[in-house]
């Protein structure tokens, strides 16, 4: 790699670095290429994306972003998982690294916080900002319904009361 691609891979890492939610460390010893290639697909199905670079040019890309502080963890073979998403890249790596014990997880950040491998692993237990925006939704939306079902059920019970008393007076007759 020629001086002006490593600075173009510098720049462009730095400024993904910059607006990431999350970024997931982790050594990748031995992976063959189909294991690294499926760790890629997943964390891209999850919404991230995976780099592997050489250490020194991951830290002159760190420099001056927030996740500055997790330039220590960058030795031997490493790999970088990252999404805005604050969750996603660190949920997908973990359970990666489950499934295979060649990607061992070394740390990360998530804004200006260093995250060790069990802080990692705490995040990925963590709901997904979709599935907080969900249950937020339901919690606006589960008032409103018990307004409404509380406002139309003197209606409904008064409807059922005429109703029977016109069933009871239909058979009487």
């Amino acid at each position: 790699m020629d001086r002006a691609a490593k600075k173009a891979l510098v720049t462009s890492l730095h400024d993904v670095l910059k607006d990431t939610g999350v970024v997931v460390v982790a050594h990748n010893t031995g992976m063959v290429a189909a294991q690294s290639a499926e760790f890629r697909k997943r964390v891209k199905e999850a919404g991230g994306s995976v780099k592997v670079a050489k250490n020194k040019l991951v830290k002159l890309a760190l420099k001056d972003t927030n996740a500055e502080g997790i330039s220590d963890l960058f030795t031997g073979p490493t790999v970088l998982a990252y999404s805005k998403d604050p969750v996603a890249a660190a949920r997908v790596a973990v359970k990666y690294a489950k499934e295979n014990e060649k990607l061992v997880i070394l740390g990360g950040a998530m804004g200006a916080s260093v995250l060790d491998a069990n802080g990692v692993k705490a995040l990925a237990d963590l709901p997904s900002l979709d599935e907080l925006r969900a249950k937020l939704i339901g919690l606006l939306n589960a008032p409103a319904t018990k307004i409404a079902r509380t406002v139309k059920e003197p209606g409904a019970k008064l409807a059922r009361v005429i109703q029977a008393k016109a069933s009871q007076g239909g058979e009487a007759a």
